[in-house]
């Protein structure tokens, strides 16, 4: 079973560009839609400063949907509940294995019930916190102190937490942090300019990765 969804994930890349991402959406109610314009404003970013080639119509894919294989990278967010079912466990689950990466910004209030989620999806796993001197925090822009702080929240410092498989980042989970708000458009947040540049710098990292592994 795992080598078809790899034949399948395989299939899907050669028809499209290696470079494409899209949002989550998910079951639960919680509103997996929120930040409309972060993820096409990093695309931008990152055509722009690290010379990728992402497809600027960034759709949003259902948990369920084989249409999940033909995205390198998947982007989630959201405040509120989240439901994965044993349809969407299985395809998630399948999803990540075969080289698909999921980036799960927690907008605030996701972070108890995405754990819980999670911990479905990969019962024998636990979230490990990446140290600052993990390569994603690296290149290609330097982050010393690790994943920066973006939007206040509680006050809590900001932690970006990590699934691995075979070595790889298959989940990444950033939590008191928000960059996804700092992604956003200037006059959605009025965000001084040297913040957002630091968020939109993080994703261009995270996304660097990515395509890099």
């Amino acid at each position: 079973m795992k080598w078809f969804w790899i034949l399948c994930f395989v299939f899907t890349s050669s028809y499209m560009s290696a470079q494409d991402v899209a949002v989550l959406h998910y079951k639960g109610g919680g509103d997996w839609y929120g930040n409309p314009t972060s993820l096409p404003n990093l695309v931008a970013y990152c055509n722009t400063h690290i010379h990728t080639r992402i497809h600027t119509n960034v759709p949003a894919v259902e948990t369920s949907s084989p249409d999940l294989f033909q995205y390198p990278f998947i982007h989630m967010t959201g405040h509120g509940n989240v439901f994965f079912d044993e349809t969407d466990k299985e395809n998630l689950k399948n999803y990540l294995i075969s080289g698909g990466f999921l980036h799960i910004d927690d907008n605030y209030g996701l972070k108890p019930y995405i754990t819980k989620a999670l911990k479905d999806v990969f019962p024998d796993q636990e979230l490990v916190e990446l140290p600052a001197s993990h390569e994603i925090f690296q290149e290609p822009y330097p982050f010393p102190e690790g994943l920066p702080k973006i939007h206040e929240h509680d006050g809590k410092r900001p932690q970006a937490f990590a699934l691995f498989y075979e070595g790889r980042i298959i989940v990444l989970f950033t939590v008191e942090s928000d960059l996804g708000d700092g992604w956003e458009d200037p006059e959605v947040h009025n965000d001084p300019e040297e913040v957002r540049e630091k968020a939109l710098k993080m994703g261009a990292n995270i996304i660097y990765y990515v395509f890099n592994h």
